[in-house]
């Protein structure tokens, strides 16, 4: 087989799934910024190539099929594709909350709070469901 560019070495390498899945959210963030960006976004899509942010995408794509934005003029009705891209996106968002939380919280317990203060922050009812979700959320992001 003569002009093949694949490195017969990783021929026979599964391909890598962080990689797979990152790519997977850029397509669908530069799928849903090209179809749906609004406003600010569009102008730094059309002046910058700048993609949305993952959770402005999938709020825009949320909200347009939910009746809750309008369109911009020429600005297509969400379909099956859109809806996808921001589904593809919410494991993204979830991970991005769930490291900012636990920032917070550490954050929170570097400045002396105790874990009542935190839980009722957080709208829980124990310190010790403040203390769990913080064990939980650093067992998530790796913290």
């Amino acid at each position: 087989m003569t002009g093949s560019s694949r490195d017969p070495a990783t021929a026979f390498t599964p391909p890598s799934a962080d990689a797979a899945r990152r790519e997977r959210e850029y397509t669908a963030l530069f799928h849903i910024t090209r179809r749906h960006a609004a406003g600010e976004a569009r102008r730094r899509w059309e002046e910058d190539s700048m993609v949305m942010e993952p959770l402005d995408a999938v709020r825009r794509v949320h909200d347009l099929a939910a009746g809750g934005a309008e369109r911009e003029p020429g600005e297509e009705e969400p379909d099956h594709t859109d809806i996808n891209a921001a589904l593809t996106l919410a494991p993204r968002m979830r991970a991005d909350l769930d490291a900012l939380e636990s920032g917070l919280l550490t954050m929170a317990r570097g400045r002396d709070m105790t874990w009542q203060e935190i839980a009722f922050g957080l709208g829980l009812s124990t310190p010790q469901a403040a203390r769990q979700r913080h064990d939980r959320l650093n067992g998530r992001t790796g913290e």
